[in-house]
């Protein structure tokens, strides 16, 4: 997860970058379909560009799991992948139904948001691999209480 979250930072990266700089984005589609979503309405939330939400939520991902592995951390990872793969859904379908556009590089974020999903739900269905519990070697309370009732 954490190798797909570095990829999806590349692409946040990159992406915002091409935001801030002015700059073309690079895209192999006929008449640059990347560039028409980049300068959509839909590009900016609230004025924020979405590349640069997407390049928040892969950094919260990698924090949720390079932080001790607990049910807390797992369902951290798995409630920040959930909405990042929902906005991811919003936006491709306003690529296709109101752009009528697509790019690749969102695309490509879409899926590995899709993938982290996926693989946080497994991770926190399945739990931690906490290590069983030490066998005891010694006398317990209860073998105590046994001793006395014995005695007495």
């Amino acid at each position: 997860m954490i190798l797909i979250a570095f990829v999806g930072l590349g692409v946040a990266s990159y992406l915002t970058y091409v935001h801030y700089s002015g700059i073309t984005v690079l895209c192999t589609g006929s008449g640059n379909p990347c560039e028409t979503v980049q300068t959509s309405v839909y590009s900016k939330l609230a004025g924020i560009p979405v590349a640069l939400l997407g390049l928040i939520g892969y950094v919260s991902i990698l924090i949720s799991l390079l932080l001790p592995e607990r049910e807390s951390t797992r369902l951290a990872t798995l409630g920040i992948a959930a909405v990042g793969f929902g906005f991811s859904a919003y936006l491709t379908g306003r690529e296709l139904f109101s752009i009528h556009a697509i790019c690749e590089w969102c695309v490509s974020s879409a899926c590995l948001m899709t993938i982290l999903f996926a693989l946080a739900i497994w991770r926190f269905l399945s739990g931690g691999s906490s290590p069983p519990l030490p066998a005891q070697t010694g006398p317990t309370d209860a073998d105590a209480g046994d001793a006395l009732s014995a005695r007495a």
